[in-house]
């Protein structure tokens, strides 16, 4: 009786497999890839360097996105639909300033209100007005270091990479070598829905933000610095 029952099972495995062998010379390779789950993203060292860093200081609404190394290249358009993001508005770039006319003692970044270097995160779709940043410092300072200290400039590249850790078209706010006081733009934090796409420490890794929790965490100067 318990030969006749695995002579039985044997033959029903048979005729699925044979089922299955079947199925799979129909399909042409197009159609098995078709059917295949999309591969994972293998996670890299930055992001999963960053996502502790966020997740740590009480970011949770945070996405990061490969994308490729030509992304730079691409019209805005192209790249707001590569990241899912709203609108053009909500691509963002990290920029390292330096005050070029800074006091003498006035060397790294120890005093946030008048700091030899700060990051600024403004729109691709803006242009940066140093000059409206200039006027907050000068009125952050209660008019006590005369105006003309204050000079933003674009740090050098190797400034930048030196002071951030992240080289050009990567350079992000979070998990700095150096902690550069921030300066958002307020154009930004108008933006709706408010979750917004900047640099993510790598060429090719942008990080998508809560605004809200982005400015908990990084606790940034919020500034009008783009436009006329």
């Amino acid at each position: 009786m318990m030969k006749k029952a695995l002579a039985e099972v044997e033959r029903v495995q048979t005729q699925i497999l044979r089922r299955i062998s079947k199925l799979e010379l129909s399909c042409s390779p197009q159609d098995l890839s078709t059917a295949l789950p999309a591969p994972v993203h293998a996670v890299g060292d930055t992001e999963a360097r960053l996502s502790a860093i966020l997740r740590t200081n009480g970011v949770n609404d945070f996405s990061f996105k490969k994308v490729p190394l030509d992304y730079y290249d691409w019209p805005l358009d192209s790249r707001r639909d590569s990241l899912g993001a709203a609108s053009v508005e909500h691509l963002c770039k990290s920029i390292v300033l330096v005050n070029t006319q800074a006091q003498s003692n006035v060397i790294d970044c120890s005093d946030r209100n008048n700091s030899k270097y700060y990051v600024v995160v403004v729109q691709y779709t803006a242009r940066f007005n140093a000059e409206t940043v200039k006027n907050f410092l000068y009125s952050l300072n209660d008019g006590k270091i005369a105006k003309k200290k204050f000079n933003l400039r674009l740090a050098p590249e190797e400034t930048s990479v030196n002071l951030t850790g992240y080289e050009h078209n990567a350079v992000t706010c979070i998990g700095m070598k150096t902690d550069i006081p921030v300066i958002l733009d307020e154009a930004i934090v108008k933006l709706h829905p408010d979750f917004f796409w900047l640099g993510g420490g790598e060429v090719d890794l942008k990080l998508g933000i809560r605004t809200s929790e982005f400015i908990s965490f990084v606790k940034p100067f919020i500034v009008r610095c783009s436009g006329a």
